[in-house]
C-alpha cells in the first residue's frame, strides 16, 4: 500500500491552492507559501510559480495586462482520495458520533461510495479504560436533532430557545447563544457553552450538556456582535492553575502531556531526574472530572497546587481507601 504521496506535500498543496484562484498578486502566492510552507519555501517556491523572464518557472500562472497572474489551467485542481482514506473515512463511518454532523442523504451517498472498500479498523478493536459507563446516546434521534440545531447555531450565532434539565433536576427553559461544541473523554458525553440571553442581552455563561436538553427551537434572532471566543473561554478558566509534579515511572511523562493535551499547560523539566512540573489551566465547572482524570495516575503524579485543590484530591483518595478497607 502505497500510504505517502507527493500530491498530499506540503509544495502541492500550495500550489493547487494557489491556482484555485481566478486572479492574484505576486505578493500574494509570497504570502501563502510564507504562512503555510517551510522555513526556506519562500526561498525558492514563489520563483517557481510567478513567470520569470527566462523560463525557469514551471509555467503554472501567466503574467494578466493588469500585472495580475491567472493559472493556465481551465479546470481546478483536486486532490483525490488515497485508498488509505478511504479505508479510513470507512471506519469513521461506524462511530456513531459521526452521524452527528453529517446528513442522512450524505451518509447514504458515503457509504455507496465506499461500498466496496474494507474498512481500516474496527470499532471493538478499542477497549477504553476510565471513561463512565452512561455516555450519552448517540443513536437517538432527538439527541441527533438537537445536536445538529445547535451545532448550526454555533456557525450561524443564532440564539436558540433551550429547554433542559438541569444537574440538580430543575426544568430550565431559557433564551441561550451557543459559543462552542465539546467532547468529553472522560465522561463520553457532548457539551455546549453557552450564553443566557436576557431582554436582548448577553446575562451570563454556562455549560449544558447536549444528553439532558429536551428541545431546542430557532428564533431568527442572531447576535450582530461577533464573540470573542478565547475572551470568552479566559473568563471560564481557574484563577491559579493546578500545578502537578509528573514522575519517569511507568512512562508517566509521555502518557501524561498525551492525556492532557487539549488543555492550556506551562511546563519545566528537570534534565537530571527528568521529571516534570507542570501548570494547567482549566474551566472551572471541570474541576472534577480534572481531579479524577489526575488520580488516575496513582502515585506517578503529586498535586503540589493550589491548596484546596490538593486538599480535594487527598480527601477523594482518604475515601477511597475507607470503601476498599470496608469491602475487605
Amino acid at each position: 500500500m502505497n500510504i505517502f504521496s507527493e500530491i498530499y506535500g506540503s509544495y502541492f498543496r500550495i500550489t493547487a491552492k494557489l491556482m484555485k484562484k481566478e486572479q492574484l498578486s505576486d505578493n500574494e502566492i509570497i504570502k501563502v507559501v510564507n504562512n503555510e510552507g517551510f522555513r526556506d519555501s519562500v526561498l525558492f517556491l514563489p520563483q517557481k510559480l510567478i513567470p520569470q523572464k527566462d523560463n525557469s518557472d514551471w509555467g503554472l500562472f501567466k503574467r494578466n495586462t493588469d500585472d495580475t497572474l491567472s493559472p493556465v489551467i481551465k479546470n481546478k485542481p483536486v486532490s483525490p482520495m488515497t485508498t488509505l482514506q478511504k479505508m479510513w473515512l470507512k471506519s469513521k463511518l461506524s462511530d456513531p458520533k459521526i452521524r452527528l454532523f453529517l446528513c442522512d442523504d450524505t451518509i447514504s451517498a458515503l457509504e455507496k461510495r465506499l461500498s466496496d472498500i474494507k474498512p481500516l479498523y474496527n470499532s471493538s478493536y478499542f477497549r477504553y479504560t476510565d471513561r463512565f459507563s452512561d455516555g450519552d446516546d448517540y443513536s437517538d434521534e432527538l439527541y441527533r436533532k438537537n445536536f445538529q440545531a445547535i451545532l448550526n447555531g454555533v456557525k450561524s450565532q443564532e440564539i436558540l430557545e433551550i429547554t433542559f434539565t438541569s444537574g440538580h433536576g430543575q426544568r430550565i427553559h431559557r433564551k441561550f447563544l451557543p459559543i462552542k461544541i465539546e467532547y468529553s473523554p472522560k465522561n463520553d458525553k457532548f457539551r455546549v457553552y453557552s450564553m443566557l440571553i436576557k431582554c436582548g442581552r448577553i446575562h451570563s455563561s454556562g455549560v449544558i450538556n447536549i444528553g439532558r436538553i429536551e428541545k431546542v427551537r430557532q428564533t431568527g434572532q442572531f447576535c450582530t456582535i461577533p464573540v470573542n471566543i478565547p475572551k470568552y473561554l479566559t473568563k471560564r478558566k481557574c484563577s491559579e492553575p493546578a500545578t502537578v509534579r509528573v514522575t519517569t515511572e511507568r512512562n508517566t511523562v509521555e502518557r501524561f502531556f498525551m492525556e492532557f493535551a487539549p488543555y492550556e499547560k506551562q511546563s519545566e523539566r528537570d534534565l537530571t531526574t527528568g521529571e516534570c512540573i507542570v501548570k494547567i489551566w482549566y474551566d472551572k465547572q471541570d474541576e472534577t472530572e480534572l481531579l479524577i482524570r489526575l488520580l488516575a495516575f496513582g502515585p506517578t503524579i503529586e498535586i503540589l497546587a493550589p491548596s484546596d485543590f490538593r486538599q480535594k484530591a487527598a480527601e477523594r483518595v482518604l475515601n477511597q481507601f475507607e470503601i476498599f478497607r470496608h469491602q475487605t
